[in-house]
Parts: C-alpha cells; sequence; structure tokens
C-alpha cells in the first residue's frame, strides 16, 4: 500500500484510527444491544462539531453536518456485532464471550468516524453531510435498516444519494469493488412443516412418513433452479436443517425443512417462493401427506443505480488508477439491508478490499479479523466521494 494513496488528513490520524477500531472489537454487541458503540460514536461526532440525533431505531445515530447551500449525502456504517464465539488470539480480541465482530462492522465504524473528522476539519465541501450509524444490519431482533425506514429517516434526514462500504476478504488491499445495477441477493428463510401421521418404525404401512416426504422434497426442490429458473439468472435453494424425530424406531408425526432462498433478480425471487410452496403442497398431498410453508420474508434484491456507481467508480479511478477497481465484478450472494434503502434513494453499495494474504478469511467467521491497513484507504475514499459529490 503506497502512502501516497491515504489523505493527507487521514494519514495523520490512522494510529488514532486503528485504536478505537480494536477498542470497539473488543467489546462486541448484538443488534439493538449497541449502547457502548453507540456512545462511542456520539462522543466523536459531537467532539467535531456534529449535530447528533439518537431518536431512531433505539440504538441508531445519526450525525449531521452543514456547510453552506448544497446538495446532502449520506454515509452509513453499521454497529451490530454477531453472536460468534471469537478465536482469534490478537490482543484486541472479544471479551464478550459467544460475541465478536465477525463481519468487520467495527472497521466500518472507525472508517466512517475518521473520515467525518477530516471533513469537519477541512470544509472544502458544500452541503449537508449525513452520517447513518444502523444498528442490527445481521437481522437480530428485525432490519435495524428497515425500521430506521419505517421510521421516518429519509424525511427526516433527505439526501441526494446514499452510499455503504463493506469489507471484502480475499480482495486485495488497494481494490474496491463497484458494480451498478443488481450486486447482492435477495435472501428469504422458508420453513416447511410437513404433517404426517405417526407410528411404529416396524409398521409403516400403517403411518404416513414426514421424514420420507421431506427426504423426497429435498431432492425435488432443487428441480426449481434446474428446470423454472432461467440459466441466465442466480437462483439458489439451500435445504440448511431438517429436523425430525428422536427415536430409530418411531415413525413421527412431523418433520420441518428449513431454506435460505436466493435471488439476484425480483421477479426470480417471486417465481422461487412461488414454486416452493405449489411443490411443498403437492408434493406432501402425493405421499397422503400435508406441508404448511412459512414465509420469513428477508432483504430484499440489493440495486444500485447506475449513476451513483458511476460517480464512486470514477473517484477511485481518478484517485488510485484503473487497477485500484476491480475488473469484470460480479453480482454476491450475500445480502445486506442497505437494500432497504436504496429501493427509496438512489445510491451504491461497494467493496474495499481487507486483503488476501496468508489468514485472510471469510467474513461470520470465527477467525475473522478487519485489516487495519484498509482503514486509511476506506476513509480516504470516504472523504474524496464527499469532496466530489459536495464540489
Amino acid at each position: 500500500m503506497h502512502k501516497t494513496w491515504i489523505t493527507p488528513g487521514i494519514a495523520d490520524i490512522t494510529p488514532a484510527m486503528i485504536e478505537l477500531r480494536q477498542a470497539i472489537h473488543a467489546e462486541p454487541e448484538l443488534g439493538y444491544e449497541e449502547f457502548l458503540t453507540r456512545e462511542r460514536v456520539i462522543h466523536h461526532l459531537r467532539e467535531w462539531g456534529y449535530e447528533v440525533h439518537q431518536h431512531l431505531a433505539g440504538t441508531a445515530v445519526v450525525g449531521t453536518l452543514r456547510n453552506g447551500s448544497g446538495p446532502s449525502l449520506g454515509l452509513r456504517a453499521e454497529l451490530d456485532a454477531l453472536p460468534i464465539q471469537e478465536q482469534g488470539q490478537q490482543p484486541w480480541r472479544s471479551r464478550t464471550p459467544g460475541k465478536m465482530h465477525a463481519c468487520g462492522h467495527d472497521g466500518h465504524i472507525a472508517m466512517l468516524l475518521a473520515a467525518a473528522c477530516e471533513l469537519a476539519r477541512e470544509r472544502t465541501w458544500r452541503g449537508t453531510l449525513h452520517l447513518f450509524f444502523q444498528p442490527a444490519e445481521e437481522g437480530h431482533g428485525g432490519s435495524g435498516a428497515k425500521r430506521m425506514l419505517d421510521e421516518g429517516v429519509f424525511e427526516l434526514f433527505p439526501c441526494a444519494a446514499i452510499f455503504a462500504l463493506h469489507n471484502s476478504p480475499g480482495m486485495p488491499l488497494g481494490q474496491f469493488g463497484v458494480l451498478g445495477g443488481p450486486c447482492m441477493a435477495s435472501t428469504d428463510s422458508i420453513r416447511i412443516l410437513i404433517h404426517g401421521t405417526g407410528g411404529h418404525g416396524a409398521m409403516p404401512d400403517k403411518a404416513v412418513d414426514p421424514v420420507l416426504v421431506g427426504a423426497s422434497l429435498v431432492m425435488a426442490l432443487q428441480s426449481v433452479v434446474s428446470r423454472n429458473a432461467p440459466p441466465s439468472e442466480t437462483a439458489i435453494i439451500t435445504v440448511g436443517a431438517f429436523l425430525a424425530g428422536d427415536a430409530p424406531n418411531v415413525i413421527p408425526e412431523q418433520a420441518e425443512l428449513r431454506l435460505s432462498v436466493r435471488a439476484l433478480q425480483p421477479q426470480v425471487r417471486q417465481m422461487l417462493r412461488q414454486r416452493i410452496e405449489d411443490l411443498a403442497r403437492l408434493h406432501a398431498q402425493s405421499y397422503g401427506a400435508r406441508a404448511e410453508v412459512i414465509v420469513g420474508e428477508g432483504y430484499p434484491v440489493l440495486v444500485n443505480d447506475p449513476s451513483a456507481s458511476h460517480l464512486a467508480a470514477e473517484v477511485i479511478r481518478d484517485w488510485l488508477g484503473e487497477q485500484g477497481l476491480v475488473q469484470g465484478m460480479r453480482p454476491i450472494c450475500a445480502s445486506d439491508d442497505f437494500a432497504y434503502w436504496l429501493e427509496q434513494v438512489p445510491g451504491c453499495y461497494l467493496l474495499i478490499g481487507n486483503g488476501d494474504g496468508v489468514g485472510s478469511c471469510e467474513v461470520h467467521n470465527p477467525g475473522y479479523d478487519f485489516n487495519d491497513q484498509a482503514l486509511p484507504l476506506g476513509a480516504s475514499f470516504w472523504v474524496r466521494l464527499a469532496q466530489r459529490f459536495l464540489a
């Protein structure tokens, strides 16, 4: 990483940014429980002259800074950690059993706060800056973005455009991934309850075996992807859990399948839901059983605005050159509740490289840690984007 890549003001505060990130990492909090994290954010925003608002979605924080007349820009970071036991041995490892920052939200907070400090100091931009620190992105207790939206976040803090940044393990330091249009998948959790007739394992003819129905249905569900989804479109049905029975000689009355369903187009998402429901009901009926389908609606497809994505890419290209952009960027099948906001306000969700060296691992892994070398890059990007948008 070349030092010339880093905005001078950000370079000056990088040691403090690293210290803050590691402090947040050591004290993780789950969604809607981010009280200590929120207080850290509020303290720094007030220190730098931001108006602080903390009346949305329980633990959300919005920092607003105005500097003359001009457009309004929204930048977002997430506050919450995950219910995972950390395996790392670094000095800043989680001090809270069963909780850790396994997705890099600690780094996202630190980068946005560092940018907030620099943008408050240099004031070469004109307009209004809204910094959104959102709870519960991981869905613990429900989507924080959806709750903020329902509570009128953009009526209270209108934005001409919004942006979010997420680290990407495996992507080299000094690279960013930007993609206009569908960028991340929708995600739905579907439960299928198969109601049969219990009985003795020695007399299967006197029962309706929901385990048999479920086992057959697991295979049949894959036909939805292979025979109903267009080959050019992404569709994923994963059966992550199959729950049934307690004893080897007892046919249970009920079996349960738990599915994760993902798509990159809203129409494919709706098709998957409908076909799963139809197939489950008719499949169970053909065995003399009954299927109950319960859809837990998750995050929608995340669709980046083409103009906002072009702006983000131009900022990176002018700053780092063409090598700063991932070439041939493709959509990913992870999901993020920033998708709700992009349905209301044009914007872009982009990725920042977290490094591809030895020891790097994916997010939501107990061995994950945010790469502190990415912090000044992310903060510098936020500063440059804000300066460009609010020029």
